[in-house]
């Protein structure tokens, strides 16, 4: 990836990258919706993700290409409207560079930007918090500046609540920014708070891409945002994460059904999280996988952000041997599915489920075997063998 992205630098700008960095697409492991709830959630960085290679330039102009986008997007100086269409992508690192003065550090006056990724598009892995952290991380690096690794998380987070738009809690950003090899990242959502947890040997991960829809600025992510928001009002807590099931049954009626559902959901959730890791910890992988599935029934049932292809997956899955459980993984609403599965499950059983999808759907599903990774760092060019992460 490294070598690509600087041969594609120099075809496109005719000069080198004074900084590259890249960060990790994720999966979420457990904890659906959990993270703006207050709640608590354990997501796995990838060895896949997004890099990002930047020059400055003194003259104010912003210049992005991606192998998302097709031309070159060029920003006069002072130019902040978001974009839309083919160059909405530009809205990710355009919002990180609008968020860092809101933790007391400077954006670069002007610069030559350039993406690339072998994360899968709108599958749910979080492509967007990749590449959020990269460009912080690309951005601080030619200003001279550090960051602590939790700053350069917020910075994306802020980036895409009040720029992109999108009303996410911290898992994407935290898990790209924390992440570990052969290793989970807890993350309890009140302080933030970020921890790892060993990942149980023998465990693996598969991950089923549907190309179904997955875009969540498109309105039902927000109204799943603005429900759980509505019910914690009617609960009389700042957040889900401090009402009890106890009250949640007795204020029913006031909820009505609809946030009745989401309360009950983001509830069950957090206390999954809190019992998956013990299970991880004791290396309980079964019962592991049975949370996995519980938890897909309830964002099936009571946070209603599955879908037909989702569903069919995870059915599809937990019946198969060598797979201890399966879930929607990501904001839902299409995307992808998670196996938690043994060493015996391969691309044999995998391009079985892809037919029986195929047989069902007349579509097209990927398989993926997932490795865990680290979290986001800068690359210096021209020391690729030598990386460096935020200050701690």
């Amino acid at each position: 990836m490294y070598d690509r992205l600087q041969a594609l630098f120099r075809s496109v700008y005719q000069r080198e990258p004074a900084a590259v960095a890249r960060a990790p697409g994720r999966i979420e492991f457990i904890g659906n919706h959990t993270d703006y709830n207050g709640g608590t959630v354990l997501g796995a960085a990838l060895d896949r993700g997004t890099w990002v290679a930047v020059s400055p330039r003194t003259d104010g102009v912003r210049r992005f290409y991606s192998e998302f986008s097709p031309t070159v997007v060029t920003l006069a100086p002072g130019e902040i409207g978001k974009r839309s269409g083919n160059s909405s992508w530009v809205n990710y690192p355009l919002g990180v560079a609008q968020a860092l003065p809101f933790f007391d550090l400077k954006s670069p006056i002007g610069f030559d930007f350039l993406a690339v990724s072998d994360l899968p598009a709108g599958a749910g892995l979080s492509s967007s918090a990749a590449l959020e952290l990269a460009s912080a991380l690309a951005f601080l690096e030619v200003t001279h500046q550090s960051a602590s690794r939790e700053v350069v998380v917020k910075v994306g987070r802020h980036a895409e609540n009040q720029f992109v738009g999108v009303p996410c809690g911290i898992l994407d950003q935290g898990v790209s920014g924390f992440g570990q090899k052969d290793r989970l990242v807890f993350i309890d959502c009140r302080g933030p708070r970020f921890e790892t947890v060993p990942l149980p040997a023998g465990a693996h991960f598969w991950l089923f891409n549907t190309h179904t829809k997955h875009a969540l600025v498109d309105g039902l992510y927000a109204a799943r945002h603005r429900e759980c928001m509505e019910s914690a009002a009617i609960l009389g807590v700042d957040l889900l994460v401090d009402a009890t099931g106890s009250q949640v049954e007795a204020k029913r009626v006031d909820l009505g059904e609809i946030r009745w559902k989401r309360a009950r959901h983001v509830l069950g959730e957090i206390q999954r999280v809190e019992e998956m890791v013990a299970c991880l910890q004791k290396g309980d992988l079964v019962r592991a996988g049975h949370l996995l599935t519980a938890s897909h029934a309830s964002s099936r049932l009571l946070f209603e952000n599955s879908t037909d292809e989702l569903d069919f997956l995870v059915e599809r899955l937990a019946a198969m041997p060598g797979v201890f459980g399966a879930r929607l993984t990501g904001g839902g609403f299409g995307g992808a599915v998670m196996a938690l599965t043994t060493g015996a499950f391969g691309d044999r059983q995998a391009q079985e489920v892809a037919a029986a999808y195929a047989q069902r759907f007349g579509a097209r599903v990927d398989s993926l075997h997932a490795q865990t990774g680290d979290g986001a760092n800068v690359v210096t060019p021209g020391e690729r063998s030598e990386s460096k992460s935020p200050e701690q």
